[in-house]
């Protein structure tokens, strides 16, 4: 067996592996060492073992991560989401489907505090549900709505994904952050839109909340925006100093936890049991983004042992003049493994084979990091296997069947479908912001 075979092997193994619930990292890292026994002998395969996890951890941008998780948890523990989402609710309760915007519209918000999808889904599902479905909301929009907008959390920054993206393909990391604002509240936009229009369509999906409700709602919006500024604050602050320079990632995912604390324990939302909870949520959360990142990074050396990268890039430039056609099979290379894998895994997985295509067809990185966690947004919500629905179901328990999230998700999915379309057709939307930074 040649070594290019043996790395397009190895590719079939890892999908087989992960698909019988082999941990993701468990296979990156065991299949690199066997292939690298293989290739060269035991000796090189155990120093790869050895040194790996180090020369990783090592990389001192990789200290984002945790301070940003940090961050997040603090917000979500301390009860900052559900002030959120009730700021929301009463300012845009009036509107058809109010509650289902508040809930699009808090999600994008606590995003920018947690860098996570998963943490956003699982946050502002426990308050959003109830009180839609209280009020009368069709079960598929309050549980699709809260799917989705999750997914916002790793496209506004901070991003955990942008982060892991911006090392591996070696590019500014504050740029791709910075690249992630206009695609997220675009996305936002258009869920807005979208839910705004089935509402006023069909007003049994979100019956209207009556007039002198939403009256007696108005004197409590001020004292509900108290609650929240500081927060608000906090987020425009962070991406106001990545934007001017003024911070580093690592600097502003420090300084915007040390905030989030503060700002908790002068609301007095702070105890020692929310600090505890934060700090081992971090904490976890972390060590399980670092084990999969340490596998995949010994499984990206394996692949460059093969030749593997370099056959792709040279193939794919064969054919693909077009650049187009590189980013719609990329498009199905992600959607489709996206239905399967972890978004985490499904990124450092790809990464090695897509990225030398890119560099040699000369597009730009950043922008194609954009498309690639859209890419893995959308992998969060599609079947057999959409994390954040089923993040949702484990919130609402037996009370609402599986198959209706995933219908009540099909209508973002739709908006999806527009966003991505907007994106590659005009780059601009991506690169603008970054442009314009020092």
């Amino acid at each position: 067996m040649t070594s290019l075979e043996l790395g397009f092997w190895s590719i079939g193994a890892v999908l087989l592996l992960i698909a019988v619930r082999i941990p993701i990292g468990v296979v990156l890292g065991g299949i690199a060492v066997l292939g690298i026994s293989h290739l060269r002998d035991t000796n090189v395969a155990l120093g790869l073992l050895k040194n790996t996890p180090f020369e990783f951890s090592a990389n001192y941008s990789l200290s984002a991560i945790p301070m940003f998780l940090l961050m997040g948890s603090i917000a979500h523990h301390s009860g900052i989401s559900q002030a959120l989402f009730r700021a929301a609710r009463l300012w845009f309760s009036g509107l058809p489907g109010g509650l289902a915007v508040a809930t699009n519209l808090a999600c994008a918000a606590f995003a920018a505090a947690s860098g996570s999808s998963v943490a956003t889904a699982a946050a502002m599902g426990r308050i959003a549900i109830p009180e839609m479905l209280k009020q009368g909301y069709e079960k598929g929009l309050a549980t699709g709505v809260v799917a989705s907008a999750g997914t916002l959390g790793s496209l506004i920054p901070p991003s955990i994904l942008f982060v892991l993206y911006g090392i591996f393909a070696e590019v500014s990391i504050v740029k791709l952050l910075i690249a992630g604002v206009l695609p997220g509240l675009l996305t936002a936009a258009i869920y807005t839109v979208m839910i705004i229009t089935r509402c006023k369509l069909n007003p049994k999906l979100a019956p209207p909340i009556d007039r002198a409700e939403i009256a007696k709602l108005k004197p409590e919006r001020i004292r509900a925006l108290w609650q929240v500024w500081p927060l608000v604050a906090l987020i425009v602050g962070i991406i106001g100093g990545l934007y001017g320079g003024i911070v580093t990632p690592t600097e502003a995912g420090a300084a915007g936890a040390v905030l989030a604390l503060i700002i908790a324990v002068f609301q007095g939302r702070m105890n020692v049991e929310v600090f505890r909870a934060s700090i081992i949520e971090a904490i976890s959360a972390t060590a399980r983004i670092f084990f999969v990142a340490v596998g995949a990074v010994m499984y990206t050396k394996f692949l460059s042992l093969t030749g593997l990268p370099g056959f792709m890039s040279s193939t794919i430039g064969t054919w693909a003049l077009d650049p187009i056609l590189l980013v719609l099979a990329a498009s199905i290379i992600y959607v489709i493994l996206g239905m399967f894998l972890d978004p985490l895994g499904l990124l450092l997985l790809t990464l090695p084979v897509l990225l030398p295509m890119f560099e040699g067809l000369g597009l730009d990185l950043v922008w194609f990091g954009v498309l690639v966690v859209k890419f893995l947004e959308i992998g969060l919500l599609t079947p057999p296997v959409g994390f954040n629905v089923y993040v949702i179901k484990s919130v609402v328990g037996d009370k609402i069947p599986l198959e209706t999230i995933f219908r009540g998700v099909g209508w973002f999915l739709a908006c999806e479908v527009i966003v991505v379309i907007l994106l590659v057709a005009f780059p601009e939307i991506s690169l603008y912001l970054p442009s314009t930074m020092n």
